[in-house]
């Protein structure tokens, strides 16, 4: 199995990541991507991936995240990749949210200065690109046409309509399936993904956040990974060996997992 996005390394983790990361293996993980939220975070993020053969590492700023001084951070994330492009998988997090708490604190322009610069980066150094998104389908899709993007990238945490999903991967990408499909009230979601091809889909849990139903209000894990593949299995009407296997090298073929990360 392949978690395509976890963030192992912030501190939710800290008491119990190796007791975590030593089941993870027993329980047939190939590989876990941990992709990077701001400069704060970085150092010790590519140290945690370099330490353990799982994890994989990407470099982004994400929109919860966005510096005072970010211009002076985007020259600094271009810096760092530059010097760890042969460890890193992807540019990301990064992306849009135009939800009204985070709109309080990064406007529109703001974010789109932010995820454009990195969209920027990743074509110039043949990256693929992961994506947040809330609230942010079409601006999202906006940024990829404006920058003229045409790499590719998986949208983190997928929720929204059929069409939506299809824009996406008629663009290059994938889509990030996670604790959203657990839930029954998320129709919309569960039903574009039914209809939606398995070969355009990673499975993720976004560890520590969007824990699965059921959980509400505990700390997500890698471990709960099985039961995403099992809702996705029957979702697509199909076994949880065939979604284990096909999103396995989904995100073989999108990170080049496999490849030595250090």
């Amino acid at each position: 199995m392949i978690d395509s996005h976890c963030h192992l390394d912030f501190s939710d983790f800290d008491k119990d990541r190796q007791s975590l990361l030593d089941q993870c293996q027993p329980q047939g993980f190939e590989a876990i991507v941990v992709p990077g939220v701001g400069p704060k975070h970085w150092s010790g993020q590519l140290n945690l991936c370099c330490q353990h053969r799982l994890l994989y590492a990407a470099l982004g700023i994400h929109p919860w995240f966005l510096p005072a001084k970010l211009e002076s951070a985007l020259e600094q994330l271009e810096a760092e990749v530059k010097r760890q492009r042969e460890s890193l998988v992807a540019i990301g997090e990064t992306g849009l949210d135009f939800s009204q708490e985070i709109l309080q604190r990064f406007d529109t322009s703001t974010q789109q200065q932010a995820f454009e610069a990195q969209l920027e980066l990743a074509k110039k150094q043949a990256l693929p690109v992961i994506v947040h998104h809330r609230k942010s389908h079409h601006g999202i899709l906006q940024s990829l046409k404006y920058t003229g993007f045409d790499g590719r990238g998986v949208i983190h945490a997928f929720s929204g309509s059929y069409e939506q999903g299809k824009a996406y991967i008629d663009r290059g990408f994938y889509l990030g399936i996670g604790g959203t499909v657990t839930y029954p009230r998320a129709r919309k979601t569960r039903d574009a993904v039914a209809r939606l091809p398995l070969e355009a889909m990673l499975l993720e849990t976004d560890a520590p956040d969007m824990p699965l139903h059921g959980h509400q209000g505990e700390r997500n894990s890698p471990l709960f990974l099985p039961q995403v593949a099992k809702v996705l299995a029957g979702l697509k009407h199909t076994g949880v060996q065939e979604v284990e296997a096909q999103t396995d090298q989904n995100s073989r073929d999108l990170f080049g997992i496999g490849s030595d990360q250090c």
